[in-house]
């Protein structure tokens, strides 16, 4: 994605928008002007970022362990058949609940502050991770093993020297993935309860019928989505070149 594809984009979305205004002439507390939404992201900068910093971390942390967890997960099972009968049919079966249903148990159980949001924003990107990476692993190709194996290697060493640099360019997939579903996790979670947060925020001035600091927040947290996309995206090549090198 180049700077000026995102440029032509922004433009286009905010010509719509204005457009949308003036031909349905909607009230400013139904639909505000980009100028209206500005305006408030202006004046109201200090809470808004306060708010974007907690869910920024709240999005980054979640996406370390849930990465962590998800990588540790695909090499358990591309290293055990048995482990891999038992529980990727359990992990599919998981998707069939759906996360956001979850996040009023998460508050429940772990309370109004952070850990609720970090485990939503793990667990909506945990299954993307390991069913790329799980993939990558399982596509080595044989003949890559089988000289590995005449050669006296055994498993662990095939799975870290071989099968590992070869499934890095689908890892970064399932990054770049993750990277747009972690922000909903965190989101959805500071909508079922929170103090602090873009998502809380967005729900307070939703309350006080405040709809342009609900836009501008909504906005913050686009572009907060959008730079994680792109620095993940950026990693993900690199991972890409690296597996290429090592072949």
């Amino acid at each position: 994605m180049r700077r000026r594809d995102i440029f032509y984009a922004l433009l286009i979305g905010l010509t719509i928008w204005q457009g949308l205004v003036w031909v349905t002439g909607a009230p400013h507390f139904i639909l505000p002007s980009p100028w209206r939404v500005a305006q408030a992201m202006f004046k109201s900068r200090v809470v808004i970022l306060e708010n974007a910093w907690v869910t920024a971390f709240e999005v980054l942390l979640g996406l370390v362990i849930g990465t962590l967890l998800g990588a540790a997960t695909a090499i358990q099972l591309a290293l055990s058949k048995t482990a891999e009968r038992l529980m990727l049919p359990i992990l599919v079966f998981t998707q069939a609940v759906p996360v956001f249903a979850l996040a009023p148990l998460l508050t429940l159980w772990f309370g109004y502050g952070m850990g609720s949001k970090i485990i939503m924003a793990v667990l909506i990107i945990y299954f993307p991770v390991t069913s790329a990476f799980h993939d990558g692993l399982t596509r080595t190709p044989q003949g890559y093993r089988d000289l590995a194996q005449s050669m006296g290697g055994g498993k662990y060493q095939i799975m870290r020297h071989i099968q590992i640099p070869h499934a890095l360019p689908s890892l970064g997939s399932g990054l770049k993935l993750a990277a747009v579903y972690a922000p909903i996790g965190a989101v959805i979670g500071e909508w079922v309860g929170a103090s602090k947060g873009l998502g809380y925020l967005m729900l307070l001035a939703n309350g006080r019928a405040k709809i342009d600091l609900m836009f501008a927040s909504l906005i913050v947290l686009a572009c907060l989505t959008v730079i994680l996309h792109l620095a993940v995206g950026i990693l993900a090549k690199r991972l890409t070149v690296y597996a290429q090198g090592r072949k």
